[in-house]
């Protein structure tokens, strides 16, 4: 097994980082650089978190092995005859090899390669200042992202069993959203406007032509079916008549297309989200009250292409799980991770004193180093750098600032945020790691002791890089996550953000309660719509199916009449009846259309002013509203 478990860890961190990426990013239309430097900058620290505990364990039997080989012999090893046999000699524990042993040289080439690597995706500085500036920003950073997350995370598996705070929540982002995706709509609309205007003033024989051609191509399919129907190829190029953008220009504009288009396209697949979001939790409020135990959908839901999932999650079983057994789940989740959470904070804040060990993390290894027992090490140390690793890198996929950084699912993450998050874990893990082997005691400069130091502490640095930043800022700068998670604790931030006038989700302020009625009005609208969808096509299914087979059996005898009067009688026949047939149709679908279209007014609106509906850009502004606050956010949830 020596070098197996290090080979599987790798082939599958690799396909663990590609299966996210492809989650966030766009394989089809981004940058091939862009995504293979995101890549390799989230396969490089995933990698780091899987194979730091097969480190610490072998690490653990090369002491053994080493302290073995330095023991002084027993005194009694001179003694001959009768009186050596019956007096045992003193035993020690044996050095069992670990079942994930790495042998020696690997490591240290291997972390070579990986900090190395990464390092240079993000610093280029000298060797000993590059280390200690890394290490002293990127834990600058962990504290605060882990402050966060240590408090966050539980919490969030705790209003997780609450379906009513969750669907209050999903109203408010609702009306956020509606905000900005009319925003999005009306900026892609004034972008698309001076594209229309360059198409128009470039003729096909002017030098700059193929650089509107690459704007044309990064517009959507229906702006371009329209630019290229009113676009007038036959006239000559003039340069007096006409004034021309120049390329710098050209340039910009090409920029600001990238960018509507990509904010346009998730506000729309994020909206579409939200209400499924939306009414799969009204569905679940009403039916907890349900006295069949079964679970009944409001819209009906894809068939799974598995029978054997569709026979095994059947409405009864589905009840049970949404309606009773996943709130319990949640709630012992979050009574889990909240202990997680409380050993980290104890552990940051007395990791340093070795004598007595105070930290829950180096107590366990260090009783399981005693019996040797690498199976449980390797367990523990995975279990507790993968928890701090969820609590750093969930904080930073779901920090927004502005619109410029933000990593948005379903593939509509941009390429300045995807390259942004790989900068970012690039200087989180290597502190991250270095905070962990120091909570456990494994780095001599908080132990104390002179022992074998792991391969990552010896290629990556350790906290003795620097004797002012190690004795001070290293020790007691972790405490501070407890200030942190106090203050995350209290919301003290989204309470801060919210009176300085960026909209935060609080249940006891009068902006949340009135952004959760629009929220609540806007998925109600967005229902009724898809109900009569739903009717229609229901309508049309079933009127195919009712006259679909008498009209082409019809068409079948008309067309095999020998008789030619009876042919010629039948034809005029058949000409009154398609013609009567057809507008009669053709009422009965203007009739449903209009009524489709249709939508109830609300008399509740305080004013109805010419913005609060504009029909060109489809904003839905009741009383005027909905305003511009794109430039307003700057964190989602945090």
């Amino acid at each position: 097994m020596s070098g197996a478990a290090l080979g599987l860890e790798i082939v599958f961190v690799f396909f663990l980082a590609l299966f996210l990426l492809h989650r966030y990013g766009d394989f089809k239309k981004q940058h091939r650089l862009v995504i293979i430097g995101t890549l390799l900058a989230w396969y490089l620290c995933f990698l780091i978190v899987f194979i730091l505990p097969l480190d610490v364990s072998t690490t653990i039997y090369n002491r053994c092995r080493h302290a073995a080989a330095n023991s002084s012999p027993p005194e009694n090893s001179n003694v001959t005859g009768v009186y050596a046999a019956v007096t045992p000699a003193p035993r020690q524990h044996p050095c069992f090899k670990p079942w994930s042993y790495i042998p020696d040289g690997i490591m240290p080439i291997f972390w070579r390669v990986v900090y190395w690597t990464s390092q240079f995706l993000t610093w280029n500085q000298l060797q000993t200042i590059g280390i200690a500036a890394a290490n002293t920003w990127g834990l600058f950073l962990l504290v605060l992202l882990l402050g966060y997350g240590l408090v966050e995370i539980p919490r969030s598996y705790w209003n997780g069993a609450k379906r009513g705070y969750l669907l209050m929540k999903t109203y408010f982002k609702a009306a956020k959203l509606m905000t900005e995706k009319a925003d999005a709509e009306e900026n892609l609309e004034d972008v698309m406007e001076e594209v229309r205007k360059v198409n128009e003033s470039i003729k096909y024989n002017h030098p700059l032509r193929k650089c509107v051609d690459t704007i044309l191509k990064k517009c959507p399919t229906d702006y371009q079916e329209k630019m290229g129907r009113n676009m007038d190829d036959y006239e000559d190029f003039d340069e007096k008549r006409n004034t021309y953008p120049s390329e710098k220009s050209l340039v910009k504009l090409h920029k600001q297309v990238i960018y509507s288009v990509q904010r346009h396209r998730r506000t729309q697949v994020q909206w579409q989200i939200l209400l499924e979001q939306a009414f799969y939790l009204e569905d679940v409020a009403k039916n907890e009250t349900s006295a069949t135990h079964q679970f009944v959908h409001t819209f009906q839901s894809p068939e799974p292409e598995n029978r054997l999932i569709q026979y095994c999650y059947n409405p009864t079983v589905e009840w049970y799980w949404e309606c009773l057994l996943r709130p319990w789940f949640y709630r012992i989740l979050a009574v889990v991770l909240s202990i997680f959470s409380v050993i980290v904070v104890w552990s940051e804040c007395t990791f340093f004193s070795t004598t007595p060990v105070l930290s829950l993390f180096a107590v366990f290894i260090q009783l399981a180093e005693k019996t040797y027992n690498y199976i449980y090490i390797e367990i523990a140390c995975f279990l507790s750098i993968f928890f701090l690793s969820i609590c750093v890198y969930s904080t930073v996929f779901r920090i927004r600032v502005f619109n410029y950084y933000y990593l948005a699912s379903h593939h509509q993450t941009d390429a300045y945020s995807l390259l942004f998050s790989g900068m970012l874990f690039c200087r989180l893990t290597p502190p991250l790691c270095l905070n962990f082997l120091g909570l456990t005691h494994m780095d001599s400069s908080i132990s104390h002791q002179n022992t074998q130091p792991t391969a990552y502490t010896s290629i990556m640095g350790s906290m003795k890089v620097l004797s002012f930043i190690a004795d001070g800022f290293y020790i007691y700068y972790p405490m501070l996550v407890v200030i942190l998670c106090i203050a995350t604790y209290f919301s003290l931030g989204t309470r801060c953000l919210n009176l300085l006038g960026f909209q935060q989700f609080m249940g006891d302020n009068d902006m949340t309660s009135d952004l959760v009625d629009e929220g609540k009005e806007l998925i109600r609208r967005e229902k009724r719509k898809r109900q009569r969808q739903e009717e229609g096509e229901n309508r049309r299914r079933e009127w195919k199916e009712r006259y679909g087979h008498n009209r082409e059996d019809s068409t079948r005898n008309r067309n095999v009449h020998p008789d030619p009067k009876e042919s010629n009688f039948s034809d005029t026949t058949t000409n009154w009846s398609s013609k009567y047939t057809r507008a009669n149709n053709r009422t009965e679908r203007d009739r449903i259309e209009l009524l489709q279209d249709a939508e109830p007014l609300d008399f509740n609106a305080e004013t109805f002013t010419d913005d609060s509906l504009e029909p060109e850009s489809g904003r839905y502004q009741p009383g005027g509203r909905y305003l511009s606050m794109s430039s307003s956010i700057i964190f989602e949830d945090i």
